[in-house]
C-alpha cells in the first residue's frame, strides 16, 4: 500500500482522556504510516515525551486535569524542537495558541490531520537535517 503522506516512520504521540478519539487517531495515523504511541493523560503524555523522540505531538485542547494549553507548554520545555497540533472543538483563544504549530477543530480533523502533520514533520525534519550539516560542516 502506498501512502500520500511520506512519514520515514515518523513517530507521532496522541493524547486524549478519550479511548475513542485514541483509537480513531492510531488508525489514522498508521494506515498513513506513522508510528503511533497513546497517552490516556497529561503526565503519562509528560513521561512520554521524555522518555522518547517524538516527531510530533496531536493533543486535545480539552483534558482533565491539565488543559491542551497547559501540557503542550510543558512538552516544549522538555523537547522544544518536537511539532504540536492542537484539536479543539472550540475556539482558541490566540494568547493560548504560543506552544502549538498548528490548531485543527475537531469536525475537520479528518481530512486537515494527515496533510498538516505530514507538512509539519517535513519542515521540522528537513530543518534538523540542515542543523546537523551545519555542524558536520563547522567540524571540518
Amino acid at each position: 500500500m502506498t501512502t500520500l503522506y511520506p512519514t520515514s516512520k515518523r513517530l507521532i504521540l496522541c493524547i486524549s482522556d478519550d479511548p475513542a478519539i485514541l483509537c480513531y487517531e492510531q488508525a489514522l495515523l498508521e494506515r498513513a504510516g506513522y508510528a503511533v504511541l497513546t497517552a490516556s493523560s497529561a503526565h503519562q503524555a509528560l513521561r512520554l515525551v521524555a522518555m522518547c523522540k517524538c516527531d510530533a505531538v496531536l493533543l486535545e485542547c480539552e483534558m482533565p486535569v491539565l488543559s491542551g494549553y497547559e501540557v503542550a507548554s510543558q512538552i516544549k520545555r522538555l523537547s522544544p524542537e518536537v511539532t504540536i497540533v492542537l484539536l479543539s472543538s472550540s475556539e482558541v483563544p490566540p494568547h493560548e495558541v504560543g506552544f502549538a504549530d498548528a490548531v485543527v477543530p475537531k469536525l475537520e480533523a479528518s481530512q486537515q490531520l494527515l496533510p498538516i502533520i505530514a507538512d509539519l514533520c517535513s519542515r521540522n525534519h528537513g530543518g534538523q537535517e540542515m542543523q546537523a550539516r551545519f555542524r558536520e560542516e563547522e567540524q571540518q
